[in-house]
């Protein structure tokens, strides 16, 4: 293959539609989260990974699965937590069985905000795909979407 081989090209365009397809619904998410609920979407998709937590085995996630959950590095999910934490909607606490792993968990105060602001990502994400789908490029990515939602 070659570089202007028409595979290669194909693929490149199908990568730059699924980035901006990517990009629209985030900041379009991004915008509503933030007017309503000032939360960014990577504050609300840390919260609604916790928040899916239990106390069973393997319910509490370490910080590199959260980090991975929410396709952020270690440091950033960490310095992410700590601002969550400092609004009060998270709590750190030190694994009962390794003293050396810190789990996090979602307070009182952060699973009310994360059930209100709920219903906003939906909603923000269902318009996005809307009006990506009147773009002819970014159609059947916005069906390859709704299928996967459809197989859930």
């Amino acid at each position: 293959m070659t570089a202007t081989d028409p595979a290669l090209t194909a693929l490149s365009q199908g990568w730059c539609a699924l980035s901006l397809l990517h990009g629209k619904i985030e900041s379009h998410i991004e915008r509503a989260l933030q007017a309503r609920h000032g939360l960014s979407v990577r504050e609300y998709s840390l919260l609604d990974v916790l928040s899916r937590q239990h106390d069973g085995e393997g319910g509490h996630l370490q910080m590199k699965q959260v980090a991975d959950a929410v396709v952020l590095s270690q440091s950033a999910t960490t310095r992410l937590v700590t601002r969550l934490e400092e609004r009060g909607l998270l709590s750190r606490y030190l694994c009962p069985t390794d003293r050396r792993g810190i789990y996090t968990n979602v307070s009182e105060a952060g699973f009310k905000l994360l059930e209100e602001a709920r219903p906003t990502n939906s909603t923000a994400l269902r318009e996005a795909l809307d009006v990506a789908a009147e773009n002819p490029e970014l159609a059947p990515l916005v069906k390859a979407v709704e299928g996967l939602h459809a197989v859930a």
